[in-house]
């Protein structure tokens, strides 16, 4: 789990002499890089999806326990939100590295012609949910019958998915479209809202009545928070890639043996988020985190044929302007390959 000084140094070592070599030549190559620092480091942005949150836990630790020094690398994160184009920020060269809420925005952007290409999972399964009342349930797909969902307009096609694996006719199930706001479930305008189960603040107004239907469950099974970078990195710049994800890695198996102080490093760097919340939530973050399968393969594992399931029903839906993408153009299991005795072998 520990990464040996003498590999710290080497890591370093390659990096400084890439940067001092190639920099020129691959501008575009090296445009997410800031200059050498103190003891020759060099910045790396990371270009979140949406707002900083329990998301990035594992690369706060990564950046405050000194995994990414170790890498010869230095880290800054730059938070996204509602007018912010993380995919393109990354696909420009303004961002080495990129994590975006869900794997069908990386599929829907290579189909676009964006060159990015997926490199790791964060959360093994999609932490997206229905969310219902005991007075009127919906355990199962069957139950949205007759139903009013209240979903944000970005997640209705993970409806309309959903109910098309179910055999279920979208015009059995009445739509609104909503915010981050659970009230219409409370006052009665919704039967069932939607959200992340790991936005515990916002859940809190729905009570103990609460019933919960993933949408891994109802078998759509995305992928949340997958890392991408570009082609060029890829072909131009593995060892980067590597040791980003490394880093990366070695902070969500920090996170793993250290909860607690975990979130004390990411409210001390973001204190806009609440102790107490993000305590509350941080377990469940990490059972979306590591499972069995990171248990077998390591942290940040996905498989080919998951990325396959997800484009078949994309494109089942139309939802791809062009052509579907091919899956080897949407993800690559090389990195993760590379990283495999760094990365941590634990299960949630």
């Amino acid at each position: 789990m520990t990464s040996d000084h003498q590999s710290g140094v080497t890591r370093r070592s390659v990096l400084s002499s890439l940067g001092a070599t190639a920099g020129l030549a691959c501008a575009g190559t090296f445009a997410s890089f800031g200059p050498a620092r103190a003891q020759d480091l060099r910045t790396v942005n990371l270009q979140l999806g949406w707002l900083a949150s329990n998301g990035i836990l594992g690369e706060v630790a990564a950046a405050e326990q000194g995994f990414f020094a170790e890498e010869g690398l230095e880290l800054d994160i730059t938070a996204g939100g509602p007018n912010v184009d993380g995919v393109a920020s990354v696909a420009s060269g303004r961002a080495a590295l990129g994590s975006i809420s869900s794997s069908p925005s990386l599929m829907l952007a290579r189909s676009a012609g964006l060159p990015v290409k997926c490199i790791a999972a964060g959360y093994q399964q999609h932490p997206f949910t229905y969310f219902s009342l005991e007075k009127n349930p919906v355990r199962e797909p069957k139950d949205l019958i007759g139903k009013t969902v209240a979903t944000n307009g970005t997640a209705r096609i993970l409806l309309q998915a959903l109910l098309a694996k179910n055999e279920i006719p979208e015009d059995e199930v009445e739509v609104l479209v909503m915010g981050s706001d659970m009230s219409p479930l409370m006052t009665g305008q919704a039967d069932v809202v939607t959200g992340w189960k790991t936005n515990t603040s916002a859940l809190e107004v729905i009570g103990d009545q609460r019933v919960d239907m993933s949408l891994w469950d109802a078998g759509i099974q995305l992928y949340a928070n997958p890392y991408y970078v570009t082609d060029q990195s890829l072909s131009d710049e593995p060892e980067l890639v590597n040791a980003m994800l490394r880093a990366v890695a070695r902070g969500w198996g920090w996170v793993h043996d250290n909860p607690e102080a975990a979130v004390d490093l990411l409210v001390g760097r973001y204190p806009n988020l609440d102790r107490e919340a993000e305590l509350n939530t941080v377990d469940m973050v990490l059972d979306y985190s590591f499972n069995d399968a990171t248990a077998e393969r390591g942290w940040g594992t996905m498989t080919k044929e998951n990325w396959q399931a997800q484009l078949d029903t994309y494109d089942s839906l139309g939802q791809f302007e062009n052509a579907a993408p091919a899956v080897d153009d949407v993800m690559t299991l090389a990195p993760l390959e590379a990283t495999a005795d760094t990365r941590p072998n634990y299960g949630g």
